[in-house]
């Protein structure tokens, strides 16, 4: 089973989805640095926060832009039907939902560093 298949990155938006993986990849990347080094000025703890926050935003960003052009596609047609709907609905949905595991993943690490400084 694949972690992520790499249909649900290009289903998401390839812009937005792309964009929240490299900014997942840094966030790992900074928590391991981080866990094994250590952090005595703050800097890197302050870049996981901001990093996962943009990651965050950056994938509700993606939500409205692509709901917006799917309203607008729908309004010049006569109708839709619930399954083009629905399926619009859960591609809308990808871009913030990978940028919320991005966030959780990012806080999670976050917390193990605290708990590692204390």
């Amino acid at each position: 089973m694949k972690l992520l298949p790499l249909g649900i990155l290009s289903d998401g938006g390839p812009l937005f989805m792309y964009t929240t993986l490299i900014a997942l990849i840094i966030c790992a990347v900074l928590i391991i640095k981080t866990l094994l080094k250590g952090d005595k000025n703050g800097k890197a703890l302050n870049l996981i926060k901001s990093v996962s926050l943009f990651a965050l935003v950056w994938g509700f960003l993606g939500m409205m832009i692509g709901l917006i052009g799917a309203f607008d596609a729908i309004s010049m047609t006569d109708g839709i039907s619930h399954g083009v709907l629905a399926g619009g609905l859960k591609i809308a949905l990808l871009a913030p939902a990978f940028g919320m595991v991005t966030f959780l993943i990012a806080r999670l690490g976050i917390i193990g560093i605290i708990l590692k400084e204390k």
